[in-house]
């Protein structure tokens, strides 16, 4: 509606009424639409119901003079179908009624045409005294509508360009072609489309470019670095390819890649959770069959069903693994300085450890893994025993269970970082009998290693060895890290330093040759060399003199990070029978714990102590 003119009265006057006759036609136009509808609706109830009574009053017409007495119902709500009487009263009363309304609707109809003779007449003596004013006023309305398209159409044509840059940079980012309008917004149907691709010759991207066989093999590299976050490593090896300079593909991807690098967070090392298992536990059958072990199992083990689903849950709530190297770094001297995790807005990076991967000869029979393999592909598998003694393989504990879950998720690992494996050395490592004890047979051999070389009498350590080192290299080549446990699961905090320099020398003549080493030392027992205080003492001079500058000890808290010039230290969470019974409420941030608590578990979970 055009602005009034607060100088020309008589203008105001005029504008006043054409409101008013506009006001007046409007209200008209719906009374007209009501009164249509209300007959349209009326006619088809009426038709209706007048349909139901005519089949209904026939039924009972019909039966009247005959006055046949009507069969008892079978229940009490069936009596309604034999009260003909008391229908016949309430369909007559609801005809009255209809009729009733209807002649109010039609008075209503007759009063609205009149309205609209009325107004058409004032319309008519409106445009032959104000026809300038109606004109400039339909053509001030006739403008603002146009515009009112043109904005829209450029609003629509701008969320059209936005949507089409979003695809083209999912493109870029994913590696995938587009094929179809699914592709783009399905990553799961881009890569479907990605592997249908010839590898064995040329193919054409979604933008006509040829790109040959070893083209395809460096974009996928490049876009598995940066699935994986490591943004400067994919764009190096898009800009190395020759292809580079001519690609727009390549080029576009590299632009992508930038982008992302920009947008993403630096997390502060003191805000990285670390979370931990025990083997996990295949058939709680036998876990869980009452025996004296049984309750330790219930409180520190996890299930395989367990595990899955908490897995599933850290994934979907943004977490990522990070190496504990991406959070500090150590020089040759053993100074530690701080490191750098740069994650997309809602990343969450967390480090992840297992304890006691050795597969000890008491858990044998009791529903676990009894070692770790590398199959002919050289992915890492275990191996189970079955009841009648056969062999299975299989993913049955949590290095073979992440491997295949980064391999369907690659953005739950930074950077190809995968867990902390800690590992002790009297009963040998990953189900391998790598100590020197299982050769020498000292007079103090426990029993357990007896019985183990009885059954085995062709066991040779050396063979024992070389798996062992061949599993562990295959970790190490898929992102996993070793850590002492000390070679007898020592308590740090009791022992006297002559045992723990003794247990630290049989660890690092047994086990760090088949790992390579490592600078890390996860305490067992959840023990720690102090309290929350710096370290200091001669335990940590020691075990610092020995090359170690990561430690981790048991903690419940959400964070416990301490990086000083020379040790790096974390508290981790135990993720275990105990925990999800007595604390869930501390493990809200990753996930749900009576949903993911498996009824297998005897409950209550024995309390520790």
């Amino acid at each position: 509606m055009s602005e009034m003119k607060p100088d020309s009265e008589n203008t105001e006057e005029r504008l006043s009424e054409e409101i008013s006759t506009e006001e007046t036609l409007k209200n008209t136009e719906e009374a007209v639409e009501d009164t249509a509808e209300n007959r349209e609706e009326d006619t088809k109830e009426n038709t209706e119901e007048d349909l139901t009574e005519k089949d209904q009053t026939g039924d009972t017409e019909e039966k009247k003079p005959e006055e046949e007495e009507l069969p008892p119902a079978d229940s009490e709500d069936e009596d309604f179908f034999y009260d003909d009487n008391k229908a016949y009263e309430e369909r007559k009363a609801a005809r009255m009624e209809r009729r009733n309304r209807q002649k109010r609707r039609r008075r209503n109809f007759r009063i609205a045409a009149g309205v609209v003779v009325a107004a058409a007449a004032a319309i008519g003596i409106g445009v032959g005294f104000y026809g300038d004013e109606l004109q400039v006023l339909v053509q001030e309305q006739q403008a603002k509508i146009s515009q009112m398209i043109e904005d829209r159409k450029a609003a629509q044509a701008e969320k059209e360009k936005e949507a089409q840059q979003a695809s083209a940079e999912a493109e870029a980012e994913n590696g995938k072609d587009t094929e179809s309008a699914d592709n783009t917004k399905n990553t799961d149907s881009a890569e479907n489309t990605e592997n249908k691709e010839n590898t064995s010759g040329s193919d054409i991207s979604s933008d006509g470019e040829v790109l040959s066989a070893e083209d395809k093999a460096v974009y996928k590299k490049a876009k598995r670095y940066a699935q994986q976050y490591d943004y400067d490593t994919a764009i190096a090896v898009l800009k190395k390819s020759p292809t580079y300079k001519t690609s727009k593909k390549f080029q576009k991807a590299v632009k992508v890649y930038q982008k992302k690098k920009d947008s993403c967070v630096v997390w502060a090392p003191e805000q990285v959770t670390h979370v931990f298992y025990h083997t996990l536990i295949k058939d709680t059958s036998k876990a869980f069959d009452g025996d004296y072990k049984s309750g330790d199992y219930d409180q520190v083990m996890t299930t395989i069903d367990e595990f899955n689903q908490i897995t599933q849950s850290m994934y979907d709530k943004g977490y990522v693994m990070v190496s504990i190297y991406d959070m500090a770094t150590a020089d040759e001297n053993g100074n530690m300085n701080m490191g750098e995790i740069l994650l997309p807005p809602g990343k969450v990076p967390f480090v992840l450890s297992q304890d006691d991967v050795c597969y000890y000869h008491y858990m044998d029979g009791d529903g676990f893994a009894s070692k770790l393999v590398a199959d002919e592909e050289g992915k890492v598998r275990n191996e189970y025993v079955e009841d009648d003694g056969s062999i299975s393989t299989g993913d049955y504990d949590m290095v073979p269970l992440i491997d295949r879950f980064v391999e369907e998720h690659p953005d739950f690992s930074y950077r190809g970082a995968k867990g902390i494996v800690a590992l002790t050395g009297y009963n040998g490592i990953l189900g391998y009998r790598t100590d020197s004890s299982y050769e020498t047979r000292p007079d103090d051999l426990d029993a357990d290693k007896v019985k183990w070389l009885d059954e085995h009498p062709d066991f040779d350590l050396n063979t024992e060895r070389e798996n062992a080192a061949r599993v562990a290299q295959a970790m190490k080549d898929e992102g996993w890290l070793f850590a002492s446990h000390t070679w007898g699961h020592q308590n740090v905090s009791q022992v006297s330093l002559e045992r723990l320099q003794a247990d630290t020398q049989k660890f690092k003549e047994n086990v760090d040759p088949l790992i390579g080493g490592t600078d890390i030392i996860i305490f067992a027992f959840g023990a720690d060399l102090t309290g929350a205080e710096d370290y200091s003492g001669e335990k940590f001079e020691y075990l610092k003199s020995q090359g170690y500058n990561y430690y981790c000890n048991v903690d419940s808290s959400q964070y416990f990070v301490q990086i000083r010039s020379n040790y790096f230290r974390q508290g981790r969470r135990n993720l275990d029978g105990y925990r999800m019974y007595y604390n869930p409420e501390l493990l809200t941030d990753l996930f749900d714990a009576q949903s993911v608590f498996d009824s297998s578990r005897p409950v209550p979970v024995p309390a520790m102590g």
